[in-house]
C-alpha cells in the first residue's frame, strides 16, 4: 500500500492562529521571497501585456480560430451595450407625455439645488485617494522595484479613551476604530513609520502659564523628547538617531525581570527594516513615545506592489486614511477652538475647563494683564488639528 505523505505548511506563510482574529508569526522578507519565487514575473510587472500577445494567448488557451475571437470581441464589446438612440438630456418644454412632464419638473428642481459646500475632511480624503492611485515618479530612480512588498498598518490612539476632554472615547464604542492607516514598503526602516504617525502629544507644550500667558514657548514636545520605541514579538526597537534619545523601555524591562518574565531583546529602530521582522497579521503591537503615550499598531495586510499602486517611493509611508476627530470648542462662547485648559478655576463652569484665547484672557485677567483669582492654566492642543 502506497504511503500517503501529508505536506506540512510552510512556517513563513501566514495562517490563522485564532480564526478571524490574527495569523501565526511569519517572517516578512521570507514571505515576500516565497511569492516572488512562485509567481510569474509578468503577474507583478508594472508593464502591461500587449493586446496582440493577449489575443494569441487567448486563442491558444481556448483553442479557437482568430475569426471567432474577433466575433467574440464584437459581441462582447462595450459599444454593443449602448442603445442606438442616445438619451437626450434636453427635454422639450411643450411635451404632452406625462413621463416627460414629470422628468422636466424633476430636472428643473435639481437645478435649484446648490451644493457648493463640501466637507473639508472629504476634500482631503479625495486628495489622498487621488495621490495614491497609479502615481508614478517623475524620475525613474524613484520607481519602486518590482516584487516589493507593501504592509498596511492601522494606528489606534488609545489615549483618547482615557481623556475626559475628547468627548466620546473608545471605551464607549463597540468596535475600536483606527485613526490612521498607512502603507509602508518592506524595505523601509521602522523610523520611517515612526516619523509619519500623528499624535497631539507631539504638539503639546508642557508647563503652567497662568502667570505668564504671553510667554508660552514656541517649541513642542516632539522637538525635545524624541525617545520612542516599537514592541514587536518580544523585542524593543528604540529610536536612537539623536543624542538626546534615551532607552525608555529600560523601566519596563527592569519591571519584567523582577517578576520572572522572559528576557526581552533590544534593537535599534533605524537599523531594522520591515523585511527583517517576524510579525502576525491582525495582532496588536505597541508604539510608545513621549514617555507614556501609547498607541496600538496592527498589521492588517501584506501584499506585493502592483501597477495600480502609487509607485513613487518618495511618497512612502503613504497615508491612505485619517479618522476625523471632533473639534473641541470653547466652553464659554462655544464658537472658537480651545487654546487653554484650566484647573482649580473658580470662574470656570467645570473643572477642568477649555477656553479659547479671547475668553481666557477676558475671564482671568484685568485691563492691565494682571491675573484675577487663583487657577492653573496650560496650553491646549485640539485633537482636531489633524483633520
Amino acid at each position: 500500500m502506497a504511503e500517503i505523505r501529508k505536506e506540512m505548511p510552510c512556517e513563513n506563510v501566514p495562517v490563522y492562529e485564532f480564526v478571524d482574529v490574527n495569523s501565526k508569526e511569519f517572517h516578512i522578507g521570507t514571505f515576500r521571497k516565497l511569492w516572488v519565487d512562485v509567481l510569474n514575473p509578468e503577474m507583478y510587472s508594472y508593464s502591461g501585456t500587449a493586446p496582440e500577445i493577449e489575443d494569441v494567448e487567448l486563442i491558444e488557451e481556448m483553442g479557437i480560430e482568430p475569426a471567432i475571437l474577433e466575433e467574440l470581441k464584437n459581441i462582447c464589446s462595450v459599444d454593443s451595450l449602448r442603445s442606438k438612440h442616445e438619451d437626450q438630456d434636453i427635454i422639450p418644454s411643450e411635451s404632452h407625455l406625462s413621463t416627460l412632464k414629470l422628468r422636466k419638473r424633476r430636472q428643473d428642481y435639481k437645478e435649484t439645488l446648490t451644493r457648493d459646500m463640501v466637507d473639508r475632511h472629504e476634500v482631503y480624503a479625495n486628495e489622498m485617494e487621488m495621490l495614491s492611485v497609479g502615481k508614478r515618479p517623475d524620475n525613474v530612480r524613484d520607481l519602486i522595484p518590482e516584487g516589493e512588498v507593501i504592509l498596511t498598518f492601522n494606528i489606534i490612539y488609545w489615549e483618547f479613551a482615557c481623556s475626559p476632554l475628547v468627548g466620546v472615547g473608545f471605551l464607549q464604542f463597540r468596535l475600536v476604530r483606527a485613526f490612521q492607516t498607512l502603507h509602508v514598503l518592506g524595505s523601509q526602516k521602522l523610523t520611517d513609520l515612526r516619523d509619519v504617525i500623528c499624535c497631539v502629544s507631539d504638539l503639546q507644550v508642557f508647563g503652567e502659564f497662568s502667570n505668564t500667558p504671553d510667554m508660552v514657548p514656541q517649541f513642542i514636545s516632539k522637538d525635545h523628547y524624541k525617545s520612542a520605541f516599537f514592541f514587536f514579538n518580544g523585542t524593543f526597537y528604540n529610536d536612537t538617531r539623536f543624542p538626546e534619545c534615551q532607552d525608555i523601555s529600560k523601566v519596563i524591562k527592569e519591571w519584567t525581570r523582577s517578576r520572572d518574565f522572559p528576557d526581552f531583546k533590544t534593537a535599534r529602530m533605524e537599523d531594522t527594516s520591515f523585511n527583517d521582522l517576524q510579525m502576525k497579521v491582525g495582532f496588536p503591537y505597541l508604539y510608545t513615545h513621549q514617555g507614556d503615550c501609547e498607541h496600538v499598531v496592527v498589521l492588517t495586510d501584506v501584499r506585493l506592489v502592483h501597477q495600480d499602486d502609487c509607485l513613487d517611493i518618495k511618497l512612502y509611508p503613504l497615508i491612505t486614511h485619517k479618522h476625523r476627530v471632533m473639534t473641541r470648542k470653547c466652553s464659554v462662547c462655544h464658537l472658537y477652538i480651545s487654546r487653554w485648559i484650566t484647573t482649580n478655576d473658580a470662574l470656570a463652569p467645570m473643572d477642568p475647563c477649555l477656553f479659547c484665547d479671547q475668553c481666557f484672557r477676558m475671564f482671568h485677567y484685568d485691563d492691565k494683564g494682571n491675573k484675577v483669582g487663583d487657577f492653573l492654566a496650560y496650553a491646549y492642543v485640539d485633537p482636531g488639528t489633524f483633520n
